[in-house]
């Protein structure tokens, strides 16, 4: 379930361990800028959860450039 959702800006949720993620949309033009900011865990590295992040990120892009 989302907390919080405004098409073509924000979608804002808390995961099941109460952590809070949401992702903003920036449109400019024809592209947009897709940012996530999360509250990280404490069991791995902070840069190893973004990559994660990042890498989930780069698959929704690939998948939304072949629609």
């Amino acid at each position: 379930m989302y907390d919080e959702v405004k098409p073509d800006e924000l979608i804002s949720y808390t995961m099941s361990d109460g952590r809070k993620v949401s992702t903003t949309f920036q449109t400019s033009g024809d592209t947009t800028r897709v940012t996530t900011n999360f509250d990280a865990e404490n069991e791995n590295p902070v840069e190893m959860q973004q990559g994660g992040w990042q890498a989930i990120l780069d698959n929704f892009k690939k998948y939304a450039e072949g629609l």
